[in-house]
């Protein structure tokens, strides 16, 4: 309990506790007495604070989420990492198993999302078009390339995923603003499509026919 909650190992210690928990079911004692109520009590409590512990060691919480957890319980703790493990079980975690266990999920969905978002600021930080020569003819036509085509409508997918997830509100206006100059790349590359199009139709009939 003094060690640093950190560095504790919540999967072994929970199989510990199960195999105390299996221990005392297996006593032949009065199961309606004190102590073994007690102690089947204290056993609970630690099969709900372990896994919470694993959960609130993800790599994704910020100290946003931290704050929403200090709301929750009522309790302005210190820097979590300088916490020791007592004090994390002092919170009471097991009473507000479902508030952590949303807090934690949302923590997890944020850090997909920014993830996603670093990654669309470095690919699209330049859109960059090829060049293919018209047959017969000296006039280059703008293309983006198939591949980066592919890569545009998955990213559009990616970014109308974001917008739907209930976690959106921290990078909501990050993600409109992706949402639209996705959009306005589709449009413009359908645009250039659909006037080189028209353009070697027409250049065709009125210079070749």
């Amino acid at each position: 309990m003094d060690n640093s909650w950190a560095n504790t190992k919540p999967f072994e210690m929970e199989d510990e506790v199960k195999k105390n928990q299996k221990s005392l079911k297996e006593m032949k004692v009065d199961k309606k007495s004190n102590a073994y109520l007690g102690i089947n009590d204290e056993i609970k409590k630690w099969l709900i604070f372990l896994p919470l512990i694993a959960e609130l060691r993800d790599d994704g919480m910020r100290p946003r989420h931290w704050n929403s957890i200090r709301e929750k319980v009522g309790v302005q703790f210190a820097d979590p990492q300088t916490l020791a493990l007592r004090d994390i079980y002092n919170l009471n975690l097991n009473k507000f198993q479902e508030d952590v266990e949303d807090i934690t999920e949302q923590a997890k969905q944020e850090a997909k999302m920014e993830k996603t978002l670093k990654k669309l600021t470095e690919i699209w930080k330049d859109v960059k078009f090829s060049f293919q020569q018209m047959k017969g003819s000296d006039v280059q036509l703008l293309r983006l390339t198939e591949e980066d085509f592919e890569m545009l409508e998955e990213h559009q997918v990616q970014v109308q995923a974001m917008t739907a997830s209930r976690y959106l509100a921290t990078f909501e206006e990050e993600i409109i603003k992706w949402q639209k100059q996705l959009g306005e790349v589709s449009n413009i590359v359908t645009l250039i499509s659909d006037v080189q199009r028209t353009w070697s139709f027409l250049e065709s009939l009125f210079m070749h026919s």
